[in-house]
């Protein structure tokens, strides 16, 4: 492939961030992180060795990463389904209550995802009728905390899984 004479070659670092303001242009008014870290908080990093309810060691308690440019494909890859779905209030922004809403990039499933020292915040009203809702649309939702986890049913009803 040739490139016209007035074509200029996208480098690694300046197609990053190109990606960076593009992610910016579509974010989602009211839906920055802002002093949000649960997910630097409550997920499991195996490329850091870091366990769910562990702090990441890159997490800026303002909020952000201190590596964001560099940071491992995981977290590259997670998705905050607060900050995606414009139907998710301000009042179920993760750190208020508590808990990530994502989907499993391994499954179908939709998971609530808490901190293992406070691993009943998915029963928060607001969380749990979303919970519910989307367990009504048919999809397998299952809060998590730490190695415990619970199905959430479709009539309102969980139960602990092994």
């Amino acid at each position: 492939m040739r490139l016209a004479s007035n074509a200029r070659k996208v480098t690694i670092s300046r197609f990053d961030s190109l990606c960076l303001r593009l992610d910016a242009m579509l974010e989602i008014p009211g839906k920055a992180c802002g002093s949000c870290y649960l997910c630097c908080k409550v997920l499991e990093i195996e490329e850091f060795k870091k366990k769910a309810g562990k702090l990441c060691d890159h997490c800026i308690h303002e909020g952000g990463c201190g590596i964001y440019t560099k940071r491992p494909e995981v977290c590259r890859d997670y998705q905050c389904r607060w900050k995606e779905e414009r139907s998710l209030s301000a009042q179920l922004r993760p750190d208020r209550v508590g808990t990530l809403l994502m989907d499993d990039p391994d499954s179908d499933e939709y998971h609530a995802v808490c901190d293992p020292e406070k691993p009943f915040m998915w029963r928060n009203p607001l969380v749990f009728k979303h919970l519910v809702a989307e367990a009504k649309s048919g999809r397998t939702v299952l809060a998590k905390a730490g190695l415990r986890a619970w199905r959430i049913f479709p009539d309102g009803h969980w139960q602990e899984t092994a």
